[in-house]
């Protein structure tokens, strides 16, 4: 017998997701998965030269899909930073301390190519949303 488990799409408005095919993202039961996340301004679909900038960009997209999905930050258990240039991360290191100093989520930051070249941070979380 196959269990019915809630499963909800959460978008941010980004084209992206539309020309794509994806959510900002799904909710399965108490899961948030969120998915990289870029300093885009999806309203705007804007995006600051400055890697700070676009880290904050991307902490307030995140921030905005958890509460959409009933959590915070406090809830994120893991986070995957995605850089195309290594020299980038230390710089952004007190912004994401902000969100995540005190709740201490599992970390992986890995160099790569973005779909962009305007890009210069990806943010990826997961999330357990609080029960009771």
């Amino acid at each position: 017998m196959r269990r019915m488990t809630e499963r909800r799409a959460i978008l941010s408005g980004s084209t992206f997701e539309e020309q794509i095919g994806y959510a900002r993202a799904v909710v399965v039961g108490d899961q948030v998965h969120v998915s990289g996340t870029t300093g885009f301004d999806y309203s705007t679909m804007t995006i600051s030269d400055d890697v700070v900038e676009q880290a904050e960009q991307c902490l307030r997209t995140i921030g905005a899909a958890l509460a959409e999905a009933g959590c915070t930050f406090a809830d994120v258990v893991r986070v995957r930073y995605l850089l195309p240039d290594r020299a980038d991360f230390e710089p952004c290191w007190p912004v994401l301390r902000r969100c995540f100093g005190e709740v201490r989520p599992a970390a992986t930051m890995l160099v790569c190519g973005l779909a962009d070249p305007r890009m210069k941070i990806e943010i990826e979380v997961y999330a357990q949303r609080p029960t009771g």
